[in-house]
């Protein structure tokens, strides 16, 4: 639907001026100190300030109390994975802020309340340790999965300890694998050999710091002892090489290293018995899985595989032992290709069969791949509900079952078991509904950007909403990195927002990968003004139908959708009530002096290096395009200290700025999370009630 907005309120790119600073003149760039006395100085007083105020208002010690009890709210369902043969999760409650890892069978696990066994409790263990220890991640040795390297994280920062584990006496192995804190790529090459790509010295990391050396490292060893047996260069783009095997439930396996070029672009080599060979793949191509001897590879662009052209956005396979006899001299088949409204959204394997979540008009399809005799592959759609999200959960390597999620904005989550071997599917959990959606009705609208693209959005409401402009709405989308945004259901949400009475968007803007490798790439680097008038139209989509107004109107984002709300901010003050800027990039002349920041030039462009990209960002950066004199929405500006990976300098030199020229603000910063909202549910919670009473305050 075309917007009715007066022309005056269009304000275009070209009508924003860029700001004189420049990073050399940047007069805030003590910030970038992140733990300095004098900017945790500033910290303190900015975050003393906003809270008072926020938690004072009326409002905030309900939201609060209603965000932790959704947090810690023991009817969840919790999360299974197959290990061992039994079901493992790692759950949260009030009881355990940080977590612990449990351990039940299939049969207890289907029951309303299962009995659990503590495997690892992160509490106890970071009281035992005195440290701020945040689960990051486990990874168990394929076939017997005994043995398992945990990831530990001070504070919820992307940076971890490495640490081994065993099932069987649930204690750490003594004398066994063990890496300091660092961003570690690792993978098992076997039962007594890591590989390894990490800060080997200090000089072994790239521009953004992340690896470019793999070594072997052999149980008993010492990390000096290990044998370099691949390495980069200091120059490499995106996140750094990163060694992976693959195992199917055959017990072949692929050991394959990924060589990043920049964000998106990487080269991918394997490991045979004459050494390390790049494969004659695309660029934008990943192996991805190992199902039945077949490599599964994903492509992000088109490949002339011989006479055959595989589509961008397909999936294919390669016979494993072709593949390792002549890996120069690759025959690939096609698994599955996408329509012009599809994408690929997900995949995991069983012992034989490939399980596949797609996106059709931005609704989830799951289908199960068998493999036949000649390398062809059978496909069968699972029967599940539509018009719905669909999350492949955990996989048997050991069989072929494998949970699947569905849910959707007022749908709580069930849990399926699919058997794909037996053709059956049976649901195994179901979350009480956690809010009342019996109001609300979900619609799938279109707006009209400014190239003349259909993009389309989801919005949440009243079943009886009075079109008049008056509904307080919450709008969000993330717009990068090919990241798809789907329905999903949120008690949060549901219970803070909703059942109030307000609306909630989720728009499907480019940059994303809701329809594929191009929906993405058509706001990469300098093209990225198209993302940012996709959400904008989105808005003036909203304002035209009636459902709600710009005094009604309150954004929310973060990370890269933090970027978008400071450029939407910025270029479109007149368009939103309310901004909430979390974890954020904001100066994008310094990104890549900040944190992880040079790590995706592929995605923005380089400043440094590319004029174009410098100018284009000159104009929409929103640190350099603040301007005195404008009415700005009142933002609020989250991020968190312990952000290793955007860190909180972006955000706290907006806010500087914003001060320097008396405009408006809340502020918060919290001293833990990561790149997150919080290290724990009582954090998280606090989060969410500031937010939410931050809304309140603006938006009804």
């Amino acid at each position: 639907m075309r917007s009715m907005l007066p022309a005056l309120l269009m304000t275009s790119m070209a009508s924003i001026p860029a700001m004189a600073a420049v990073a050399h003149n940047d007069p805030y760039i003590w910030l970038e100190e992140f733990s300095s006395p004098k900017a945790m100085a500033w910290v303190k007083s900015h975050n003393d300030k906003s809270t008072s105020l926020l938690e004072s208002d009326s409002r905030y010690k309900t939201l609060y109390q209603e965000a932790l009890a959704i947090g810690s709210a023991k009817d969840r369902i919790p999360m299974p994975s197959f290990l061992q043969g039994e079901i493992y999760n790692f759950w949260k409650d009030s009881d355990h802020l940080r977590g612990i890892w449990r351990k039940t069978s299939l049969e207890e696990y289907r029951n309303a309340t299962p009995h659990w066994q503590t495997v690892l409790d992160i509490d106890a263990l970071g009281k035992a340790e005195g440290k701020s220890w945040v689960l990051h991640g486990i990874d168990c040795f394929q076939p017997d999965q005994r043995l398992c390297l945990i990831s530990l994280s001070d504070g919820g920062e992307d940076a971890a300890e490495i640490r081994e584990f065993d099932l069987t006496t649930k204690q750490f192995v003594k004398d066994g694998f063990h890496l300091p804190r660092g961003k570690h790529r690792v993978t098992w090459e076997d039962k007594d050999h890591l590989l390894i790509a990490t800060d080997w010295t200090k000089d072994d990391l790239t521009e953004s710091g992340y690896p470019f050396i793999v070594k072997r490292l052999a149980r008993g060893q010492s990390l000096d002892q290990a044998q370099e047996i691949y390495r980069g260069n200091k120059n490499d783009g995106g996140y750094g090489v990163t060694p992976t095997t693959l195992r199917d439930g055959q017990n072949n396996a692929l050991t394959a290293i990924e060589r990043p070029l920049d964000t998106f672009h990487h080269q991918s080599f394997v490991l045979t018995k004459t050494g390390i060979k790049q494969l004659p793949i695309p660029d934008k191509a990943s192996l991805v899985e190992l199902v039945a001897g077949r490599v599964i590879l994903s492509l992000d662009e088109s490949w002339q595989n011989g006479s055959t052209l595989f589509s961008a956005g397909s999936i294919v396979s390669i016979d494993l032992d072709a593949l390792l006899q002549s890996p120069d001299q690759l025959k690939a088949r096609l698994v599955w290709q996408p329509t012009a409204k599809e994408a690929f959204n997900g995949l995991t394997s069983t012992k034989n069969r490939l399980l596949l979540s797609i996106l059709d008009n931005v609704q989830g399809r799951a289908i199960a791949f068998t493999p036949t005799a000649n390398n062809q592959w059978t496909a069968e759609t699972l029967p599940l509900p539509d018009k719905l999200a669909i999350e492949l959960g955990s996989s048997d390597s050991q069989s072929d079952r494998a949970f699947i999620e569905v849910s959707g904005f007022v749908t709580p989550s069930t849990l399926y078991l699919a058997d794909t071997a037996q053709d059956k599917i049976e649901s195994v959990k179901a979350l009480p509904p956690q809010f009342d959606a019996s109001k609300d009705v979900v619609e799938q609208l279109e707006a009209t950007s400014t190239d003349g693209t259909k993009i389309p959005y989801f919005v949440v409401h009243r079943k009886n909403i009075k079109y008049d402009g008056t509904t307080p709405t919450l709008m969000t989308a993330y717009g990068g990195f090919q990241v798809s945004n789907t329905p999903y259901y949120s008690a949060s949400i549901g219970k803070l927002w909703l059942e109030k009475g307000g609306a909630f968007v989720l728009a499907n803007i480019r940059g994303g990968g809701e329809f594929g490798p191009a929906w993405h790439e058509a706001g990469l680097g300098t093209k990225r003004q198209i993302i940012y008038d996709d959400f904008a139209s989105v808005a003036k989509d909203l304002i035209a139908r009636k459902i709600t107004s710009p005094r009604h109107l309150g954004i929310q984002g973060g990370s890269n959708g933090g970027l978008l709300m400071g450029v939407e901010m910025t270029q479109h003050p007149e368009l939103w009530n309310a901004v909430v800027i979390q974890v954020p990039l904001l100066d994008m002349l310094r990104i890549s002096k900040i944190a992880a920041g040079a790590s995706w030039q592929g995605e923005y462009g380089d400043v440094n290096q590319d004029p174009k990209v410098r100018a284009f960002w000159e104009r929409l950066s929103p640190y350099h395009n603040l301007k005195q004199g404008v009415k700005y929405p009142e933002p609020f500006i989250f991020t968190t200290t312990k952000d290793d990976r955007v860190g909180p300098q972006h955000a706290r030199k907006f806010a500087a700025r914003m001060e320097e020229m008396k405009l408006p603000f809340y502020y918060y910063e919290n001293t833990e999370g990561g790149h997150g909202s919080g290290a724990d549910l009582k954090q998280t919670a606090r989060t969410q009630a500031l937010t939410m009473t931050y809304l309140y305050r603006k938006l009804l």
